[in-house]
């Protein structure tokens, strides 16, 4: 569902080719045989729940003997950075807090393993050879360690929404210059991968997006204004992180699938749906020009999604729960009420107006989780935060260079800060 998701499995009714023009047209076999090379690759983020199950799923596809993995990085659980950095006998671990370096390197005392710290040592690591190049780190910080890895020609099995929604078209240009294919690895852009005939793109009518509606489906918005951020956290059917779970709540992690999805499949904004599917067991759908609607299921584990970036165009056989029909007995959907989440009416709006908006929309989404999970706002009001600081931005000039979606960026943080501390003033 995420990029910050713990994980369980899927089944498909159909597999298809590809997405864009960038997005794996084919690869070599995984590399099983003790005769040949391990596959090099790199996680960023490892210590997240996406990282973790890479890892666990790479033990159960061969382990050291079919993966070299060089590079891992964490932000501040560096005991489990450096846990992962020996198991694996990586070349380099790297922690994006400078302050914790000490730590690091304490724990990987006498193990030979390179130690790096801060957001510099994240784009060199991120330059290492490698093939494939795991971009789990959440937030604007996967930004450029995931475009230097671009750079350099790796495929990229991309768990971080930003790159796309804040610099899509930037990020775009650097996968096709470097060579290396980008593999969707939320739970909801892998599914339309397996079902969108690339072959016959133009046949796609329209994409499907399935949403579980969060902890708060149901409730109005006078409940919704006193929910708590541990309340947000509760997710009733997936296991994530704090902000990833906040962000399911609120819809916004919705709505920057949204955006992320335009930019993968290559399709308008109205081409884009968002259906709410509280069993979540139906993970996205691709409608056809025939009336057809193909679906990818199974139950929330994103191990499948990883699993199938990591062997396309092969399925690995991974330890992973198969749907019981009987037992599943029905599935429910209904239409997202854009009043009670405005994420979704905002994202839309980003992808229209096009430029700048989207990197707007998500610095200022940042500032405000942050101020919402430090209870200096109530929840509703992050979506306010966002709509007006796409309000006084504005498109702006298109994402040309890593500069100038910075500056939005940064542009947008200043704005929400400002809103932020006029709320608490007003309370």
């Amino acid at each position: 569902m995420s990029s910050d998701i713990d994980a369980a499995p899927c089944i498909c009714f159909f597999l298809g080719h590809g997405i864009n023009e960038n997005i794996l047209v084919g690869t070599d076999e995984m590399n099983m045989s003790s005769n040949t090379p391990p596959r090099r690759l790199s996680i960023f983020g490892s210590t997240g729940s996406i990282g973790c199950n890479t890892l666990d799923v790479i033990s159960h596809l061969g382990g050291r003997e079919a993966f070299q993995v060089c590079a891992l990085s964490g932000r501040g659980n560096t005991d489990l950075l450096a846990r992962q950095a020996i198991d694996c006998g990586v070349e380099i671990a790297v922690t994006a807090d400078e302050k914790r370096y000490k730590d690091l390197k304490r724990a990987l005392s006498g193990s030979g393993i390179e130690c790096a710290a801060g957001d510099k040592a994240l784009v060199e690591a991120a330059e290492r050879d490698v093939e494939w190049t795991m971009a789990g780190i959440v937030g604007m910080a996967g930004l450029a360690p995931t475009l230097a890895a671009a750079r350099k020609g790796a495929d990229i099995a991309l768990a971080n929404k930003e790159c796309l929604v804040s610099a899509g078209s930037l990020f775009q240009r650097e996968i096709t210059a470097g060579g290396g294919r980008l593999l969707p690895v939320d739970s909801e852009h892998n599914a339309i991968h397996q079902v969108f005939d690339r072959d016959q793109s133009g046949s796609v009518e329209r994409i499907i997006l399935t949403a579980s509606g969060g902890p708060f489906r149901s409730l109005n918005q006078n409940e919704m204004a006193k929910v708590s951020p541990a309340m947000a956290a509760d997710h009733p059917n997936w296991s994530m992180g704090l902000k990833i779970s906040i962000d399911s709540a609120s819809m916004f992690n919705k709505a920057l699938e949204m955006i992320e999805a335009r930019h993968l499949f290559d399709l308008r904004p109205d081409q884009i749906e968002v259906i709410v599917h509280p069993q979540s067991v139906i993970h996205s759908m691709v409608g056809y020009c025939d009336g057809s609607v193909l679906a990818q299921l199974g139950a929330p584990d994103m191990r499948t999604a990883i699993g199938y970036c990591l062997s396309y165009p092969k399925r690995p056989d991974l330890p992973i729960e198969r749907l019981d029909f009987a037992q599943l007995a029905r599935l429910d959907f209904e239409a997202p009420d854009e009043k009670r989440f405005p994420a979704l009416r905002l994202a839309r709006q980003a992808m229209e107006g096009g430029g700048l908006l989207g990197a707007v929309l998500n610095g200022a989404k940042e500032v405000a989780l942050e101020a919402f999970i430090e209870e200096r706002i109530g929840f509703l009001e992050m979506a306010d935060i966002v709509e007006k600081a796409m309000d006084q931005i504005g498109p702006g000039e298109t994402a040309s260079s890593i500069e100038a979606v910075y500056d939005a960026d940064q542009r947008a943080r200043i704005i929400a800060r400002e809103m932020v501390g006029a709320s608490m003033a007003a309370q």
